[in-house]
């Protein structure tokens, strides 16, 4: 018999999943969820998410620019899905400018609380991929 809770033995065999998928992890937090998914290549999304599918709509970047737009407007609570959208917009060819005007405009309706969310969730990945 042992003593861990059920609870406890999900979250143990979580983890070992986890570190299946990626040797480099410690532990799965939710804070570092999206690394177990590497950053598609730009291609990839735009077959995926832009032109690909239909050639006269819209492109990758602005698809991707509409989500974390989406992703803002909710309130910016969605951490693990903000950062990895910015990864996939700098891959898709977004500028700083271009991401920070997304989350600005998004102020307007969200309010400066959520706005300043992520915009900070957004500096901490465009600072990780300058340094990298």
């Amino acid at each position: 018999m042992t003593d861990q809770t059920p609870f406890d033995a999900m979250m143990q065999m979580g983890q070992d999943w986890a570190k299946s998928m990626n040797v480099d992890m410690d532990a799965l937090t939710p804070k570092g969820f999206e690394n177990l998914w590497p950053t598609m290549p730009a291609e990839t999304m735009e077959l995926f998410f832009g032109k690909g599918i239909n050639s006269g709509g819209l492109d990758a970047k602005t698809r991707l620019l509409l989500a974390l737009a989406g992703l803002t407007v909710l309130g910016a609570q969605a951490e693990a899905q903000i950062r990895q959208t910015v990864r996939h917009l700098v891959e898709a060819g977004a500028t700083k400018q271009e991401i920070a005007e997304a989350i600005a405009q998004m102020g307007l309706f969200a309010g400066a609380p959520a706005m300043t969310k992520a915009m900070e969730l957004a500096t901490e990945v465009l600072e990780k991929d300058e340094s990298a």
